[in-house]
């Protein structure tokens, strides 16, 4: 849609802005954008601790490693806001 030189007003047209501008990358790759060593959480670690470390850190989600280092899953701010409202249901429940 031509729109006069005017940013389109659906996600398409963002996102066609973003492709167009990646296309002048110039062979970066993932690993030269990419944060090295992020900041990650252990699948024993607390979700209260977890729950701080988005809400400190402002990240919206963080990689979950095993043991060994090994990615197993990522938390979002999402998953913890669930596991908080499943906390105060099974509370509510038992009062």
């Amino acid at each position: 849609m031509d729109d006069g030189g005017q940013r389109e007003a659906t996600g398409d047209g963002t996102f066609r802005e973003i492709q167009r501008l990646l296309s002048k990358t110039n062979g970066k790759v993932i690993g030269d954008v990419m944060t090295s060593a992020p900041l990650v959480v252990r699948e024993t670690t607390n979700l209260e601790d977890a729950a701080r470390l988005l809400l400190v850190t402002k990240y919206r989600r963080l990689p979950v490693v095993d043991s060994s280092g090994k990615l197993v899953g990522i938390i979002t701010r999402g998953n913890v806001v669930q596991a908080a409202l499943e906390i105060k249901k099974k509370v509510e429940g038992t009062l």
